[in-house]
């Protein structure tokens, strides 16, 4: 049987993001198959700052700007996701609304995997979901571990000398 090239793409792409690292190639395919892929024209809105969250994104093609409201009434952009970026992983764990605006900055072919279906599934599969996880927890505590640095480096810049 011949394999689907976008499937092995998409596989490669998941198999470069740090939740699913330690996933085998079967095991990528199962989550492939959870998802559907969504084509965002530039400048389209994939979410809102406040929104419910209600999906996990990967960035199969394109570029997706994360920008968070500011004072003022404007967005500043946070963070450039491009090919082979997740983002949106905080609604797989939280109840709160989303903290940034996601927009296409080009046409971006996007892997949309639904909260819901991604929780039934790592329900039914404690192997999987153990991999997933304990890939999540290196991930916040690497990003917990850069905040505090940051916030130690922008402290430095407040103190009196």
């Amino acid at each position: 049987m011949m394999e689907n090239p976008e499937s092995t793409a998409v596989r490669d792409i998941l198999k470069a993001v740090p939740f699913f690292r330690d996933l085998t190639p079967a095991e990528l395919d199962q989550i492939i198959a959870l998802g559907r892929m969504v084509t965002y024209t530039k400048d389209m809105t994939l979410f809102k700052e406040g929104d419910q969250g209600e999906a996990l994104y990967v960035v199969v093609e394109g570029s997706i700007c994360v920008s968070k409201a500011v004072p003022g009434g404007k967005d500043h952009p946070m963070a450039f996701m491009e090919r082979g970026s997740c983002f949106g992983e905080m609604a797989l764990v939280d109840e709160f609304p989303r903290s940034a605006t996601a927009i296409a900055s080009q046409e971006s072919r996007i892997l949309f995997i639904d909260k819901q279906a991604l929780l039934r599934f790592l329900e039914d599969d404690p192997v999987i979901a153990r991999k997933i996880l304990w890939a999540f927890c290196r991930a916040l505590s690497l990003r917990l571990r850069e905040a505090s640095d940051r916030i130690v480096a922008l402290s430095s810049f407040t103190r009196p000398f």
